[in-house]
């Protein structure tokens, strides 16, 4: 495993690189689709570059439900299609980061006038399995109601009738977009984050290039290149009207809410997807310390670079938990952390938000800009081939030369590579053994395995290096640290939020780690007081944010 310097320190080298070099192609955004493409055209020899206005995966891509699912509830609105497309890209992208898609089993409660009935459930799950080329041993199960009982005591036994029993994916989605880029700088890829978009370059009618802003220095400059992406989720269509080529189909953007509670106050034993009275389903996961449960889907059309969860969210998915499992009790302040995020979904004439459909499309305009939209986490593999497929027809028709074919389902993203589930498995197992003689639980070695993977071997090392009584702390010192070199941290909301997912599955250690991660800031940076004060209070209103829920 080799991990390239990706470093803040390198930040002038790269838009150096980015000012003086014609690219093949340019990628604006860096979701997980911007990622996906960076990587896809790379691979392929294409010289690429990619640019994101705020820090990656900050827009959807690290809001999702953290899922790599197959999309059981595409079957209702008999969407055939999507199911056997993510089903097989799930089991793809579970290959090439085992250590970040990781197997877990999914409840589904039959209920008295549920959305799901038995003989439909089963079926539908036999349809999943096969479309979505389920292996044997997490092929699904119908189970009766005292076996669900067992599997999730929590569930209303008055009204229980049995259950479906499958198996899906989790992840973590800021994670996975970050490793595929970091993978596609072995492609000699160039990535940017903290670089806005303000404009096209044209020749003869034809975008080729952008002129950009760096948000972190004010420097404005241009960047050259044969072809453009527009990747940028839910600004696809403000990117589209700067380029005069908004027409025909357009985004509707939905909002969807995860609430986070202590695991203790919601302790389901494993996965439930589950029915709210409304008709819609809801999912319910157990991550180490905490239990989230998510989602809402509602039309969201307020600003977008302000996302969060208000009182009206909060209350629908409290109640839709009370109502499935009615012991829990669960009320406004038992939530530790929220985070809310926007689906750039197809805009369909007179359907609700849950009815649009999942499937991405891409538009290309009169002057070449390309833009995708649409599309699911799952499908991110997927859609940058499509994508990039449409770049290299072009590229060979217009220069003469041969491009060749997408090769990324045998790639194994950074943190790799791994035989299988099982290396994982043992890997963890090891990696226990050797924390906990510093008083470090299994629970630690997960989270460090899930985020990091065999780059945890390296984190170690600077921590070895660091002294501290605190161990936890000089932990966290040395993820800082590693991030900071690896990971073109920018600051240390970057680090809470994406690097590590400690603002939602960890709250309690961003208060009680705060100073330790800032002081490091101030000494690795070398940035003056003020700029750490500034982030201070930064932070502490986004721990307010996502932990109060008001109006």
């Amino acid at each position: 495993m080799k991990l390239y310097n990706f470093s803040n320190l390198q930040r002038a080298q790269i838009t150096e690189t980015l000012k003086s070099t014609t690219f093949d192609l340019i990628v604006i955004g860096g979701g997980i689709t911007g990622a996906g493409i960076l990587l896809d055209a790379a691979s392929r020899g294409l010289k690429v570059a990619l640019v994101e206005k705020e820090d990656f995966a900050s827009g959807t891509s690290s809001k999702s439900t953290k899922l790599i699912h197959g999309g059981l509830r595409y079957l209702k609105q008999f969407d055939f299609w999507l199911v056997k497309e993510v089903g097989t890209e799930r089991a793809i992208v579970h290959k090439l980061a085992p250590h970040l898609v990781i197997p877990e089993k999914m409840l589904l409660p039959l209920v008295e006038n549920g959305s799901y009935g038995k003989w439909l459930t089963s079926i539908g799950l036999k349809v999943y399995d096969l479309l979505a080329q389920v292996e044997d041993e997490d092929q699904r199960q119908m189970v009766d109601k005292e076996k669900a009982m067992t599997l999730e005591p929590l569930l209303p036994k008055k009204i229980l009738k049995g259950a479906g029993y499958y198996a899906e994916y989790r992840t973590d989605d800021a994670r996975l977009t970050l490793e595929n880029i970091k993978t596609a700088l072995q492609y000699d890829a160039t990535a940017i984050n903290y670089t806005q978009v303000n404009d096209f370059l044209y020749e003869d009618g034809q975008v080729k290039g952008v002129a950009v802003t760096d948000n972190t220095t004010g420097d404005k400059y241009e960047i050259h290149a044969k072809y453009v992406i527009n990747a940028t989720g839910p600004w696809v269509d403000d990117l589209r009207l700067i380029n005069n080529s908004k027409k025909g189909d357009s985004l509707h953007l939905t909002k969807g809410v995860h609430l986070v509670f202590k695991h203790e106050k919601f302790p389901v034993k494993q996965s439930v997807y589950f029915d709210v009275p409304d008709g819609r389903m809801i999912f319910a996961i157990p991550r180490g310390k905490i239990t989230y449960v998510g989602t809402t889907d509602t039309n969201y059309t307020e600003n977008k670079n302000e996302v969060y969860t208000n009182l009206t969210d909060a209350l629908y998915i409290i109640e839709a938990v009370n109502h499935m499992f009615p012991t829990v009790n669960l009320s406004l302040k038992d939530i530790q952390s929220t985070w809310a995020g926007l689906r750039p979904l197809i805009h369909e004439e007179g359907k609700s938000p849950s009815e649009l459909s999942r499937k991405d499309e891409i538009f290309i305009s009169e002057s070449g800009l390309i833009s995708i939209a649409g599309g699911k986490l799952t499908g991110y593999r997927k859609m940058a081939e499509r994508t990039v497929d449409k770049v290299t027809k072009r590229i060979e028709e217009d220069f003469s030369i041969k491009i060749p074919k997408c090769n990324t389902d045998k790639i194994p993203l950074s943190g790799g590579p791994w035989k299988n589930y099982k290396e994982v498995k043992k890997y963890k197992k090891a990696l226990y053994k050797r924390l906990q003689d510093d008083g470090f639980s299994k629970y630690d070695a997960l989270y460090l395995v899930t985020t990091y993977g065999k780059q945890t071997d390296e984190i170690l090392k600077i921590y070895e290096k660091l002294i501290d009584s605190d161990a936890y702390q000089k932990l966290l010192r040395a993820e800082f640290l590693f991030s900071a070199k690896y990971e073109l941290v920018e600051n240390p909301i970057d680090f809470f939020i994406r690097r590590t997912g400690r603002m939602y599955f960890d709250i309690e250690s961003v208060k009680k780690y705060l100073p330790a991660i800032l002081q490091e800031y101030k000494e690795l940076f070398n940035v003056e007081i003020s700029e750490v004060e500034k982030y201070r209070d930064e932070i502490l209103m986004l721990i307010k944010k996502h932990s109060e829920i008001k109006n």
